[in-house]
């Protein structure tokens, strides 16, 4: 019995792919630590887990700083 060999193709997204992912809406996790992200005004996208920003340069300078203290137990 023989058997065919089918090339697959593994499913890999670039960073870009999945920048342009997350500030579209269709991720919600965190590049940085895998936590969900929230998405602000202006097309922001952060993350209150790690405090990773994304967005546009003049938004994010508008954003206040937000330090994220302890953990919830």
């Amino acid at each position: 019995m023989s058997r065919e060999l089918h090339n697959v193709e593994p499913f890999a997204r670039t960073l870009d792919q999945e920048l342009a992912a997350l500030i579209r809406g269709v991720s919600l996790e965190c590049l940085v630590c895998g936590e969900f992200v929230m998405h602000a005004r202006a097309g922001v996208v952060f993350c209150p887990e790690c405090g990773a920003q994304l967005g546009p340069e003049e938004a994010l300078s508008l954003l206040p700083e937000v330090e994220f203290g302890g953990r919830a137990s």
